[in-house]
């Protein structure tokens, strides 16, 4: 120990003779009475938090073995009864997270909560969203609701509201929002029931009894959960609506149960701030809808009315808020401003249609537009009504009123014509029933001839007249939006008598595949050949925006009129409807499904692949039966995906592997993947793979086709592109990843690997693995390299540190070193090099095997440093560094930070006369807080 920090301690200790001694943690060990004697005490000496701090940084400190390496945390009973002293001392506190929340770091909260989670017996790799609270033991759901309040709170606390950059479901919400709807009262673990499961005595089920423990009633419990998802919504809605308006209903509940409530002693929340936060919503709510409708006014007048027809479903907006906006505009128009009166129609349409769905009178305005309409606008208003339905279940009165508003527009409007384009409507045809609408085509027939507006009885989806050119160019329109195959069938009937034309022409938006054309275009009947393309082309489209229902039924309907006439179109068919159900489960997986194909898709897969239709029929029945190529990949990707290797490598027919080259890439791909981990042998076939990787990546002048005239799988490339400039760290060498060593470690032609396509081919897969497994270390570090070499050195850094998190609990446990090696150490001293943060540089070169003392010397020589410099003095543990540092502030007239650098020396922990092992715990003290440090810049 320095002098100087002998004289403090010695100052310290003198001036306060007569302050008892404090109790020392390993008492409590000694003493099973002694915690709760403790904790009864008017001010104890260590305070409960300080307690917890200690019982839980005892419990989690590593090991060392006798080759000095550091070993995690044991799990032995010493361990096991401090963490259980630590819960003992929060539930003594009533699990108040108010007060835990100020004593203790986020790290040191969460390990608190996670013993919590255990000890509780919460099941164990079970998402909490996918806990039925209900039927889990009290004190267990406890657990669950005092975690996840934990994590919302902690997201409030530690970030001002925003706006959301990826705007999702919010899964720590639906537990709580699972909470306030369970009715019973609710139990929390207590000192006792902690006892109990320490003495192993809670085999009689007490503990987990609908009693044991300290009892919560369920209006406190709820008072408090609302309290804390009016918080996160209010977080979460800066720019939402209906999310703010969340928010405000939470707040308003807790009012209440805090006024029903005459005790609240297990309610912890902060009065002043619950009447900021309501205040703020009642005045926001009103006061956000109109500066965001404003301000889409100056950016856009589209803008303004699509917010107004989103806000017939959320209804965020007050009534007299949205007419207050019609009326400015009314007024500018009246001012002489030109442009506006479309604008206009369109906000008093979707007024009225607020109206409709809220049950209300329309307005003497809307009334007066529909006395002669245009076309546009009542296609405007049939637009507004569908969209502000677009709920998946709309309310049976929302549907009522919306249908009843149909029949109104139709009574309104004298030109015939219009009421057709409204009675043939898709949304008039699905809210109106078929009795319904008969009655009011009849009574529009008494009211036509009763006026006399035409000689020609009233046009409708029951008796279309065959002239009139707008009959066809609606019956189109309704052929382009109908996803219905009966209602597509009909519409092509209703056509074909009226024109002799080629109907499939209608939307050029409509394509199959050039395999399936010629067939299609063959068929002889007019009529059967317009469903046949129409039927297929809208279910490849619906398949494309992931809308597998619509795309079965299309198929289905196409696949049994094919198999009245064509066997050939009928296996097409097959094909594609396989190929559906193949994209419809991968979809289903891509959102997190774990659920397993079913064994009828995968046997259809496979008698595909087998070049078999359905059993013993051969493909050879239809030589030139038209095959898409992706089905046979999409089948091997399948294949793949759900680890069918065996199958891929021993069963696929040779003659479908030498004419598709994917299906050949899958099978090397089955084989390798096989083979993994294995002996020697198996580089054979890795090799292979290899050398096909290398083929397709390589740059040739020859541009060969295949037999069917489409250009092969190995792109080829015009030699001008030439290859990539080639630096001393190329690419290829400086990207490191998983089972390197069974690829050849040389490449015999270099030059002609175009490098371009193996960055971009290496970066992409390695981007889209993450997304599928974000925590895996190995991938976040390929794609750290990736930025590394590619000069992006932020980003690098960033993912360095990811790796580094994921897999030591955030940086609360020491970072594994086969995932910070050296070399991975020495890219994250150069990315900090190149971003100027050279205090940084400094630190980093201490976490290497032998300490790069010259690197560290450099770096602390610069003076244009963009880290914070001296605030990172306490990370560092190497006395050589510190007493380098305090030789160049001296030489530097620094002298503030030269005595930074001096007190940081003088910490007892660091004094070389030290144990080994007290030197390593210091250091790894410090490397935690470097790192969770790091994370917090670069996150």
């Amino acid at each position: 120990m320095s002098a100087e920090a002998a004289d403090r301690v010695a100052a310290v200790t003198s001036s306060r003779p007569g302050t008892p001694l404090q109790t020392s943690w390993f008492e409590f060990l000694l003493d099973d009475s002694l915690l709760e004697k403790h904790l009864q005490k008017s001010n104890p000496d260590p305070a409960p938090v300080q307690l917890i701090i200690q019982f839980l940084e005892q419990a989690s400190k590593p090991s060392v073995n006798e080759q000095n390496q550091v070993q995690p945390p044991a799990d032995n009973r010493r361990n096991r009864t401090l963490k259980l002293l630590a819960l003992k001392v929060a539930a003594h506190m009533k699990w108040d997270l108010e007060v835990l929340e100020k004593g203790l770091t986020i790290p040191v909260l969460n390990m608190l909560l996670n013993e919590l989670l255990c000890v509780s017996k919460v099941p164990p790799g079970v998402k909490h969203v996918d806990l039925d609270l209900s039927t889990l033991p009290p004190t267990t759901a406890m657990a669950v609701i005092i975690y996840n309040r934990w994590a919302i709170r902690t997201i409030v606390l530690s970030s001002f509201p925003e706006k959301q950059t990826k705007p999702g479901p919010h899964q720590i919400n639906i537990v709580l929002e699972g909470a306030v709807r369970l009715k019973k009262d609710f139990y929390v673990h207590t000192m006792r029931t902690l006892d109990l499961l320490a003495a192993d005595t809670a085999a009689n089920g007490e503990t987990e009894s609908s009693t044991a423990g300290l009892r919560i009633s369920a209006d406190e419990l709820h008072c408090q959960v609302h309290y804390d998802l009016g918080g996160i919504f209010f977080h979460q809605g800066c720019t939402d609506l209906p999310i703010y308006e969340k928010a405000r209903d939470h707040f308003r509940q807790t009012k209440e149960l805090l006024k029903k409530l005459d005790s609240t002693v297990h309610v912890h929340l902060d009065e002043k701030r619950l009447a900021g936060y309501w205040n703020a919503c009642r005045v926001d709510i009103t006061n956000r809808g109109q500066k965001m409708v404003c301000k889409l006014h100056f950016n856009s007048l589209q803008a303004v009315i699509e917010a107004f027809i989103k806000d017939n479903i959320s209804r965020s907006l007050p009534n007299h808020f949205r007419r207050s906006v019609l009326r400015e505009f009314l007024y500018k128009v009246q001012q002489g401003e030109s442009g506006l009166d479309e604008v206009c129609h369109k906000l008093c349409v979707c007024n009225a249609v607020r109206d409709t769905l809220e049950g209300e009178i329309l307005s003497v305005r809307f009334q007066q537009l529909l006395l002669k309409p245009s076309k546009q606008v009542v296609d405007f208003i049939l637009e507004v009504c569908t969209r502000s339905l677009e709920k998946d279940r709309p309310s049976e009165a929302s549907r009522r009123n919306m249908a009843n508003f149909l029949k109104t527009l139709c009574e309104s409007l004298e030109d015939l014509s219009l009421v057709f384009v409204v009675s043939s409507h898709k949304l008039f045809m699905e809210l109106l029933k078929e009795e319904e609408r008969k009655v009011l085509v009849e009574q529009m027939r008494k009211r036509s001839a009763t006026i006399n507006l035409s000689a020609k009885p009233l046009p409708s989806f029951y008796d279309i007249p065959a002239s009139a050119s707008v009959n066809i160019g609606q019956l189109e329109q309704q052929l382009i939006l109908s996803l219905e195959p009966r209602r597509i069938r009909q519409i092509l009937i209703e056509l074909h008598g009226l024109a002799e034309r080629p109907f499939w022409r209608v939307n050029s938006k409509w394509e199959v595949p050039p395999d399936y054309i010629n067939v299609i275009l063959g068929i002889k009947d007019n009529l059967t050949k317009d469903l046949v393309y129409i039927l297929m082309a809208k279910g490849l489209h619906c398949i494309s925006i992931k809308d597998f229902a619509h795309a079965r039924q299309l198929f289905s309907a196409c696949l049994e009129l094919v198999t009245e006439f064509s066997p050939k179109l009928r296996q097409v068919m097959l094909n594609e409807i396989l190929l559906l159900e193949v994209r419809a489960h991968e979809a289903m997986a891509a959102e997190g499904s774990k659920e397993r194909p079913p064994p009828d898709l995968v046997s259809r897969v496979r008698g595909y692949l087998e070049m078999r239709i359905h059993g013993e029929i051969s493909w050879s029945l239809f030589p030139d039966l038209p095959l898409r190529q992706v089905v046979g990949e999409e089948c091997v990707a399948f294949m793949l995906n759900w680890r069918e290797n065996d199958y891929l490598t021993l069963q696929v027919s040779p003659s479908l592997v030498m004419n598709n080259p994917y299906i050949k890439l899958g099978q090397l791909l089955a084989s390798t993947c096989k083979e993994l981990p294995g002996p020697k042998e198996s580089r054979r076939t890795a090799k292979e793979l290899w050398d096909v990787v290398v083929q397709i990546c390589s740059i040739s002048i020859q541009h060969k086709r295949n037999s069917d005239g489409r250009i092969g799988l190995i792109k080829q490339r015009e030699s001008s592109m030439g290859i990539l400039h080639r630096y001393d760290d190329d690419i290829v060498n400086e990207v490191t990843a998983e089972h390197l060593s069974i690829w050849p470690s040389s490449l015999p032609n270099i030059q002609a690997v175009d490098v371009e396509a193996v960055a971009v081919t290496v970066k992409e897969l390695v981007s889209y693995a993450l997304t599928l497994n974000p925590n895996n270390q190995s991938w976040l570090i390929t794609q750290a390299d990736i930025y590394f070499v590619t000069n992006q050195y932020s980003a690098a850094l960033n993912l360095y540190l990811q790796a580094g998190a994921v897999c030591s609990d955030f940086f609360t446990k020491a970072v594994p070193p086969d995932i910070y090696t050296d070399q991975v150490l020495k890219r994250m001293i150069k990315c900090c090099s190149m971003l100027n943060c050279h205090t940084q540089v400094a630190v980093l070169c201490q976490f290497l095997r032998e300490v790069d003392y010259m690197t560290a010397f450099k770096a602390l020589q610069e003076q244009n440093s963009h880290d914070a410099m001296d605030s990172f003095y306490d990370y560092i543990w190497d006395v050589t560094i510190l007493e380098y540092l305090t030789h160049i502030h001296h030489k530097r007239g620094e002298t503030e930070k030269r005595q930074i650098a001096i007190k940081a020396i003088g910490q007892t922990e660091l004094n070389t006369s030290n144990p080994e092992e007290v030197l390593q715990l210091a250091a790894q003290k410090r490397k935690k807080r470097f790192l969770q440090a790091m994370a917090k810049l670069y996150f």
